[in-house]
């Protein structure tokens, strides 16, 4: 079988579909997978760790602005698309597929259109609570929709073709119990573990936000804190800490990196979890049941993050925050107090599990499997 998969802008978009080839590939060696990108896209990189060919489509985003630059981008993005035609109709016609999932981001968008005009089974997972761009105008042109939550179905037109299989997450989430986690990573003297993130990148208003939070634990640490600062603020978050009088060196209950590489144990030994709201986060969240306090980031397109969040935050799994006025403080203030409170805590991991797909990539096999059987 000939399976293309295609994918853009984000590693979120990514790593769903690279969880599936995976799948695919050990239910049967012999599947043909190509991966389909935009020639400068995040995905030419992250593909290129991986055994997959990786072929691309000239394709750009559409911004909402109606600034002179912004509309002549959108020029070149339309004469962009009209090109993309052509190249997809290449791929298609060299690859023969039998089967196209397209994971998000605009880069997927010709291959799924046109694949399905032929008539090639076709499938979109759609992350993000509320549908992006991309997945709006492709509903009318794909057999399935895949979505991450039941809530997300009512954004649909066509809702017949809406499964809910959820977002895949890594297997090593699952190998290990908490206790174990605990006792892995040496956390389990019987104080809670804090665990917080801005991404990959890091965030730089909530870093210093961070700083003060960690200044706040250093008096008394009440709780374990491991932070993943992120590649941008990495050289600025000591001397930031340093700035209220802190020296990490002297509280190692209190644990900055520039990122967590062991997201597994980290996260499966957290008692509670301070992160942004993308949707690959909530999804190993959810299926791990970890409380969190939610805090969406502002400046992803169409409030995605905020729309994310109010899923957890509507079912009890989490406490969002707008990041507006946020202080240390306040993050101090609502951490402790939800890990003081043991009845909200129990709450809160029950209403996650609730939410969450431990087995998302299995279902989603099934799901587009059924389309070319």
């Amino acid at each position: 079988m000939n399976v293309i998969f295609t994918c853009g802008g984000t590693a979120g978009h990514v790593n769903p579909a690279l969880a599936l080839a995976g799948f695919l590939r050990e239910r049967d060696p012999k599947t043909r997978i190509l991966f389909v990108g935009a020639e400068r896209g995040l995905e030419r990189d992250l593909i290129a760790h991986t055994p997959y060919p990786f072929r691309t489509v000239n394709i750009s985003s559409f911004h909402r602005s109606l600034r002179p630059k912004e509309l002549r981008h959108n020029l070149v993005s339309v004469r962009n698309l009209m090109h993309a035609k052509r190249e997809a109709d290449a791929i298609l016609d060299e690859f023969q597929p039998d089967l196209i999932v397209g994971t998000g981001g605009y880069a997927s968008y010709p291959v799924v259109r046109y694949g399905h005009a032929r008539g090639i089974p076709t499938a979109v997972h759609e992350s993000n609570a509320v549908p992006g761009l991309t997945t709006r105008l492709l509903e009318n042109h794909c057999d399935r929709i895949l979505v991450g939550f039941e809530d997300c179905r009512r954004y649909y037109k066509h809702k017949d073709r809406v499964v809910v299989t959820g977002t895949p997450v890594r297997g090593d989430f699952f190998t290990q119990t908490k206790a174990q986690a605990k006792e892995k990573l040496g956390v389990n003297d019987g104080r809670p573990l804090v665990v917080s993130f801005w991404g990959s990148l890091g965030a730089g208003n909530m870093n210093r936000v961070t700083a003060e939070l960690l200044y706040l634990e250093a008096a008394k640490e009440p709780f374990h804190h491991v932070h993943s600062v992120g590649s941008l603020g990495w050289q600025k978050m000591h001397e930031w800490v340093s700035g209220y009088g802190v020296d990490l060196r002297d509280h190692p209950s209190l644990d900055v990196r520039e990122y967590i590489y062991d997201m597994a144990d980290v996260m499966r030994a957290a008692d509670l979890v301070i992160c942004r709201a993308g949707a690959s986060t909530l999804s190993e969240l959810t299926a791990l049941g970890v409380p969190a306090i939610l805090v969406p980031s502002p400046n992803v397109t169409n409030h995605h993050q905020e729309k994310n969040a109010a899923v957890l935050g509507e079912h009890g799994a989490a406490l969002v925050l707008p990041e507006e006025g946020l202080d240390g403080k306040r993050l101090f203030t609502e951490a402790a107090a939800l890990l003081r409170d043991e009845t909200r805590l129990a709450a809160m991991h029950e209403a996650s599990l609730r939410l969450g797909v431990r087995d998302a990539t299995e279902r989603i096999y099934e799901t587009v499997m059924a389309l070319v059987k």
